[in-house]
């Protein structure tokens, strides 16, 4: 297997994160999104969404979107340490707090960063004005997980899982998007520091 992708970004981060909870090492392909290299034929001839993170399979089939990875590679590998949940009540709610932080947070995040930088407006239409809404939905969104980690230690309950990761990719967006710590959500600065100390983290942080 071969994985395409670009380090830096908040969905090659997740990615990487899963695998290296999990301890699986795949080949990995760096694409310059920067500069288009996931706009060439050939790669979109791979991918459906000409995004990355990519996960080309040993037969030539491919997979897009970090999460349909991340649950392909989790059902390869079957064990107490699933990040995706063993019951099916852990399941759901795994999934119900993946979904709020990807929806809700990381997506939206993006939106406000591609937006107000206009990084990408040679291949995008970009509106100013959806950024710095995007944005403000950013801050009013934190005191949900604020709330969320003042009665568990981890996003989902009292497990790491994919939703964690979820919410480590977006709060790492913040930096971006010139939003600065609040001393009005200990729980969740807390909880960020406890995700900066994991190994799997540290090790896509080299100092």
């Amino acid at each position: 297997m071969k994985l395409y992708e670009l380090a830096i970004t908040p969905n090659a981060k997740r990615v990487d994160i899963f695998l290296n909870e999990m301890g699986i090492e795949i080949e990995k392909v760096t694409v310059n999104v920067r500069a288009g290299e996931n706009l060439t034929a050939e790669f979109k001839a791979k991918s459906v969404n000409g995004r990355i993170p990519l996960l080309e399979l040993d037969d030539g089939q491919t997979l897009c979107e970090s999460v349909a990875i991340c649950r392909y590679l989790d059902e390869l590998h079957p064990g107490e340490n699933s990040l995706f949940g063993r019951t099916p009540l852990e399941k759901a709610q795994i999934e119900m707090w993946q979904r709020i932080c990807e929806l809700q947070g990381l997506n939206v995040a993006t939106q406000a960063f591609r937006n107000i930088t206009q990084l990408y407006q040679d291949r995008e239409r970009c509106v100013e004005a959806w950024g710095v809404e995007s944005r403000l939905r950013v801050i009013e969104f934190l005191p949900t997980l604020e709330k969320q980690l003042s009665q568990h230690p981890f996003m989902a309950g009292n497990k790491f899982s994919i939703a964690d990761i979820t919410g480590y990719a977006f709060m790492t967006m913040l930096p971006r998007l010139e939003i600065a710590e609040d001393d009005k959500l200990p729980n969740l600065y807390a909880w960020l520091k406890k995700m900066e100390q994991r190994p799997s983290i540290q090790a896509i942080n080299p100092v």
